[in-house]
C-alpha cells in the first residue's frame, strides 16, 4: 500500500458490493486499494469485524476512517480529484446540507441490510452491468448531426433572407441598425450584438449565411470543429438579430444556445454533458410549465390537440387524418404532452435506465409532432439534444468495434485546464439557468441572479422557452390580391401557407419558410401591430423580385399590381364527405377585409421606428 493510497475494506462474498467496488475501481484508478475485508481485517485491529461485515470502510491516509454513506462519498470526492469532475459535490452535500448526512446514513443502512433489494435497484436503474457513464460516442454522432442541422438552418436563411431584409427586402437591415442606434446610442452595439454593423449590404448578407453552412459542413466532416462552431454561433447570432421579427422564433434562440455549448462540448468534459442535460431540461419544462400557467383551458381541460392539428402554423399531411381521431384519443395525447414536458424532464438527473426511457419517451413524441407539423429543424435539433439522455453504453452496440474504438482513442481527455473551463462554464451557466426556471413562477427575476441574466442575455447563450402557452381553437388566413382595374383580382399564393383549399399540405422539414410563418402570426392580429405587412404590401405593388420569390409564382408577371388588398378567411380542414367529393383539403368562408384596397401613391415607406425595436429583444415567448 502507498503512503498516498486510501484503503477501502467491503465484503467479498457480496455480489452487490463486488459490483460497486469495480465501478468505482474504474473512477479512481491507483487512488484507492480495494480489498475484501476477510483478507485484510486483521490489518486493521481496530475496526470491528461485525462493523466490516455490516458497511464498507474507507481509510486514507492521514489515518481517517469512514464508513457507510460517508465512506461512499468519500470515495466520489477522490474518484473527482482523479479526474470524474462533479462527483464530490456529494460529500460538499453530506459535510454542508442540514440533515443530508442523516437521510444517507439511514439509507445506506436500509440497503446494507436488504442487498438483494439493492441488486434489483442497480439492475433497474443502472442495467445488467455498472459501467462508467462515457460520453465520447454520444458527443461524436451529436456534432456530426448538429453540423448537418446548421447547414440545414443556413441554407434556409440563404434563399430568403434578401427578400426579408435586404436592400429591396421587406425590413431593410440597413436603415432597422440606423434606428436602433439613434435609439439607443452605444449600447445598440450590445443589445443587438450582430456583425452586420460593420456591413449591412446584400452581399454580406448572403456571404455570411453561406458562411454559416460552410461552418456546419467544417463540424459535419469533423474538421476545426471548434473554431467552425464558434463561428457558426457568432454568424446565427448576428443573422437572428438581422432578420428582426423574421427571426424571432424560439428554434432560433435554441440553436444559438446549443451552439455555444457545443463550443465547449469538445473539450470532453462530463460537466459539459450535464449543463446539455440543463438545457434540455429547462427547455422542456417550461414549455410544459407555461402551458399551465397560462391558465389557458385547452391545457387544463385537455382539449388543445382537438384544434391543433389544424389550427398549427403549417400542417403536414398526416394532420389531417389525426384530426380525426376519437376525442378521447386526442385528449389522451394532450395529457402526454403535459406529462412528457412537466414530469419526464426530471429523469434527466436519475441513473441511466430512467433517464434513457424518458429520452425514449421523448423521441417518439417529437416524431409525432414531425408526422404532423412543419416545424422547421426544431424537432429534429430537440431529438439531437435528446441524445444526453442516453450513454456510450447505450450507442455503441450500434457502432463497429473498430469505428467505436477510432472514435474513443480521437475523443479529448478532460486534464486540468479543460476541467477548469468547464467548472467556470457551469459556475457562469447554472445560475442563470435556475433564474430562467425561476421567472415564470415568481414573475421576477432571482436575486443579485438576474442581473447577470439580463446582463448577457442579448447573447441568447441561456434562453427561457414556452412552447405554445395557449392553444389555438380558430384559424384565420390572410389571402392577398392584386388588381389592375379594381374589379377582378387574382390571388398571391405563398409556398407552404395554406391558401387555396384544394392545395394539399406538405413537409418542408428543415425549411422554415418565414414569410409563411409570419402570415399565420398576423392573422390572429391586425396590420397596425404588423408594420411589416405594409411593406409587403408594397413590395407586391413594385413587383419586387426579393419579395416576390419568397412566394409560389406571381400572377402579375409582366406589369405589377394598380391595386391590393387583403382578405381574411376562417379556415378548417374539410369535412371527410366534401374531401371525398370535391378533393378539397380544406373549406373555408370569407370573414371580412383584413386591409382595404391601396395604390402605391396610398402606402407610405415603412422605417422600423425606434419605439418598435423591442420586439426584437428575442427575450423568449411563444412564438
Amino acid at each position: 500500500m502507498s503512503a498516498q493510497q486510501a484503503t477501502l475494506l467491503f465484503d467479498g462474498a457480496c455480489g452487490i458490493c463486488r459490483s460497486w467496488v469495480a465501478y468505482w475501481r474504474g473512477l479512481t484508478g491507483d487512488c484507492i486499494l480495494y480489498r475484501p475485508y476477510q483478507d485484510a481485517a486483521a490489518e486493521f485491529p481496530a475496526i470491528a469485524r461485525e462493523d466490516l461485515a455490516h458497511a464498507i470502510f474507507l481509510i486514507e491516509p492521514d489515518g481517517q476512517v469512514f464508513s457507510g454513506a460517508a465512506a461512499t462519498f468519500r470515495v466520489l470526492r477522490i474518484a473527482s480529484q482523479n479526474g470524474a469532475a462533479g462527483r464530490g459535490l456529494w460529500w460538499w452535500a453530506y459535510a454542508h446540507l442540514p440533515g443530508f448526512a442523516g437521510l444517507s446514513e439511514r439509507g445506506y443502512g436500509f440497503f446494507a441490510r436488504r442487498r438483494g433489494l439493492l441488486a434489483l435497484a442497480t439492475r433497474l436503474l443502472w442495467g445488467k452491468s455498472l459501467e462508467i457513464e462515457r460520453s465520447a460516442l454520444i458527443s461524436f454522432v451529436f456534432l456530426r448531426l448538429f453540423g448537418a442541422i446548421v447547414i440545414c438552418a443556413f441554407l434556409s436563411l440563404k434563399v430568403q433572407i434578401l427578400g426579408l431584409v435586404g436592400h429591396d427586402g421587406l425590413l431593410p437591415l440597413a436603415p432597422y441598425l440606423a434606428a436602433a442606434h439613434h435609439g439607443w446610442g452605444a449600447s445598440a452595439y450590445w443589445r443587438l450584438p450582430t456583425i452586420f454593423w460593420a456591413d449591412p449590404s446584400d452581399l454580406v448578407l448572403q456571404g455570411a449565411a453561406i458562411a454559416g453552412a460552410v461552418c456546419g459542413l467544417f463540424i459535419l466532416c469533423n474538421l476545426y470543429v471548434r473554431a467552425a462552431l464558434a463561428g457558426a454561433f457568432v454568424l446565427y447570432l448576428s443573422l437572428t438579430y438581422a432578420g428582426q421579427i423574421f427571426m424571432n422564433y424560439q428554434w432560433d434562440q435554441l440553436l444559438v444556445e446549443t451552439s455555444f455549448l457545443a463550443i465547449f462540448l469538445t473539450v470532453g468534459s462530463r460537466i459539459v454533458v450535464f449543463l446539455f442535460r440543463c438545457l434540455v431540461f429547462r427547455f422542456l419544462f417550461l414549455s410544459g410549465a407555461t402551458k399551465l400557467l397560462s391558465g389557458d383551458p385547452g391545457w387544463w381541460h385537455l382539449s388543445a390537440l382537438d384544434t391543433h392539428l389544424w389550427t398549427q402554423p403549417l400542417p403536414a399531411p398526416l394532420a389531417w387524418p389525426a384530426s380525426r381521431l376519437p376525442h378521447a384519443i386526442l385528449h389522451a395525447g394532450t395529457a402526454a404532452t403535459l406529462v412528457i414536458e412537466l414530469v419526464l424532464p426530471f429523469l434527466i438527473f436519475l441513473p441511466r435506465r430512467p433517464r434513457m426511457f424518458a429520452g425514449f419517451c421523448v423521441l417518439v413524441f417529437q416524431a409525432l409532432i414531425i408526422a404532423t407539423g412543419n416545424f422547421n429543424f426544431f424537432n429534429l435539433l430537440t431529438m439531437l439534444l435528446c441524445l444526453f439522455f442516453f450513454d456510450d453504453q447505450a450507442l455503441r452496440p450500434l457502432f463497429p468495434r473498430r469505428l467505436a474504438g477510432w472514435i474513443m482513442r480521437r475523443a479529448s481527455r478532460p486534464g486540468g485546464l479543460a476541467t477548469v473551463i468547464a467548472v467556470v462554464l457551469a459556475l457562469f451557466i447554472l445560475p442563470m439557468n435556475l433564474d430562467r426556471l425561476w421567472r415564470p413562477f415568481a414573475h421576477a427575476d432571482m436575486p443579485i441572479v438576474g442581473i447577470l441574466t439580463n446582463a448577457v442575455s442579448p447573447w441568447l447563450i441561456v434562453n427561457s422557452y414556452g412552447l405554445f402557452m395557449t392553444s389555438t381553437t380558430t384559424r384565420p388566413e390572410i389571402v392577398i390580391q392584386g388588381s389592375q382595374d379594381g374589379q377582378s383580382w387574382r390571388d398571391y399564393v405563398f409556398d407552404y401557407y395554406p391558401g387555396p383549399p384544394a392545395r394539399a399540405p406538405c413537409w418542408n422539414i428543415p425549411h422554415q419558410p418565414r414569410l409563411d410563418w409570419q402570415m399565420w402570426f398576423a392573422a390572429y392580429g391586425n396590420a397596425a401591430s404588423n408594420p411589416w405587412f405594409v411593406s409587403l404590401l408594397r413590395a407586391l405593388l413594385e413587383n419586387r423580385q426579393p419579395v416576390l420569390a419568397l412566394m409560389d409564382g406571381n400572377p402579375f408577371p409582366g406589369n405589377p399590381p394598380r391595386y391590393v388588398r387583403a382578405e381574411l378567411f376562417d379556415y378548417r380542414f374539410a369535412p371527410e364527405s366534401l374531401k371525398a367529393r370535391t378533393g378539397q383539403w380544406w373549406e373555408r368562408r370569407l370573414a371580412g377585409l383584413y386591409f382595404p384596397q391601396v395604390s402605391l401613391a396610398d402606402l407610405k415607406p415603412a422605417l422600423p421606428p425606434p419605439h418598435r425595436l423591442e420586439i426584437f429583444s428575442h427575450s423568449g415567448g411563444e412564438r
